[in-house]
Parts: C-alpha cells; structure tokens; sequence
C-alpha cells in the first residue's frame, strides 16, 4: 500500500559510503536528497484486517512538505480503497515497526475541528513497549524523528497497546527487534503456506542497502546493524524468503541470490511447489 515519495539527504542515507558510489545507484537531486517511499503493508486474514505501518501522514505544513519533497499522489487511505477494496474504519490492528514519523505519521489524522485524531478509528495500534519508552523520552540525536502527535491521541483513546519485543500479531505474523537503527525497532515476519516474506524495516531500508556496509548515517548503533544484516541477509538468500524493503520506490519486494560472492535484488516470483 502506497503511502507517497519523499526524499532524505543521500549522504545519511549512506553513512560513510561515498557519494561517487551511492550516487549511481541513487542519483540526487539538486539538494542532494535521494527519492524514496513508504511502502505499507496490507494483510487480511478473514478475521482480521492489519495494516503494518501507516507512512508519513498528512498533517505536514507547506514548509516540511518542501523540506521531505513530499510528493502526493494519493493518500494511503485511497490506496486501501483503490487496492485493498477497505476503508479506514475497516482496519481492525495497525502495526508500527517503531515511531519516526515516516513509519508513524499516518498513524493520525487532522479532524475537521483541527484536532488531531486517530486515522483508523476501529483499530488496535501495537508497538514495542521499548520503543515507546524511547518515543516518550528520545536523546538528541533522534528527537526530530519522534512527533507525539503520532501516538500520544492514540494513549487518549486507549488505541495503543505496547508488546514485548517479540510477539504473534495474528497466526502466521510475528514481530522481532533487531537492534541497530535503534534498539528497539522491530522487523516483521510473515510465514504461510511455506513461504516466509521478511519485512526488513530501517535496519534495510531499500534495496541499495543489501551490501553489508552500506548503512543508515541515522542508525544509532551501526555496528549491530552491520551484525544483524550479516546474519538474516545470507538466511533470506539460502531460503527463499521475500525481502521487503519498505523505502524502497521502485522495487520493495524482492528475493535475493548469491551472485559473485555478492547478495543480488531480484524480482519477486511466487514459487510453485
């Protein structure tokens, strides 16, 4: 589910890689900034109708907007309707890998009164309890990426629910923290009918960052992010799994395959058994 493109400094997005290299796979624009997506995740088990993360939102000024070069086409609302055939009153469990504003910002709405409510009104919202203990309390380096107007309504209306650092969101989905985009960030894991789909959040955020030193500048711990990808990239390839990469704007779900002692993007194709 489309949420809409934005755009981020190259350079954090890349940390220590070089311009000359990022820049050719992620050609920049005239600020520098690369082009992005928030890339939702919609799953309708019969009984359930779970949305996992709801993108950058729509409670932006003129000034942010330009900012994040954010690019509207349609909301995410209208992609559930146009896709998904369901309304926002629909979902039935929203889920956010963690609370930076571009994983959590459609999490809210802007009523008509101008005051700031939940977009999904009928839904339970789950997150880590570590990571709204971060949310609540952020340090220096990531404050600008918290905006409590993305869950404090939801404690309001006693939507939010904190978890543990794993749990089962519905039969077959489960959440796991992987530590290095902070420590409290979670990944996604989606198991059924023997394929597993692995959605890799901020720890790889597009497909440009398969290479195992390419990582975030905004990654509070880079060195666990270098350790977490070294262990579940190579598993993903031997595997099969579907990787998914919620930034990326082209291609966010892919396999990967061993090609010259490199980890490869490739298309993702449904495997008859």
């Amino acid at each position: 589910m489309p949420d809409t493109e934005f755009r981020l400094d190259g350079g954090a997005m890349f940390g220590v890689v070089p311009r000359t290299l990022w820049s050719k796979v992620c050609p920049p624009d005239d600020q520098n900034r690369i082009r992005m997506n928030m890339n939702c995740v919609f799953i309708d088990t019969g009984s359930q109708r779970v949305l996992i993360e709801t993108g950058i939102g729509e409670k932006w000024s003129a000034k942010h907007q330009a900012m994040y070069g954010i690019t509207r086409e349609k909301s995410l609302a209208q992609s559930l309707r146009e896709i998904a055939k369901v309304e926002p009153e629909d979902i039935t469990i929203v889920v956010n890998t963690h609370l930076h504003f571009d994983h959590a910002g459609g999490n809210t709405k802007t009523g008509e009164d101008g005051k700031v409510v939940p977009a999904f009104p009928n839904a339970r919202y789950l997150v880590s309890r570590a990571e709204l203990q971060n949310a609540e309390n952020p340090s220096e380096r990531d404050r600008a990426s918290y905006l409590p107007d993305n869950w404090l309504p939801l404690i309001e209306t006693g939507q939010l629910e904190a978890r543990e650092s794993e749990y089962e969101v519905v039969p077959g989905l489960r959440m796991e923290t992987q530590s290095g985009h902070n420590r409290s960030m979670q990944c996604w894991r989606l198991e059924q009918g023997g394929e597993t789909i692995f959605g890799f959040a901020d720890l790889v955020p597009m497909r440009a960052h398969v290479s195992f030193p390419w990582i975030m500048g905004y990654d509070l711990f880079p060195l666990e992010t270098l350790e977490a990808k070294k262990k579940l990239l190579p598993q993903a390839a031997r595997e099969g799994w579907g990787c998914f990469f919620y930034h990326d704007p082209e291609q966010p779900l892919c396999r990967l395959v061993e090609e010259e002692d490199k980890l490869k993007p490739v298309a993702f194709e449904v495997e008859e058994n």
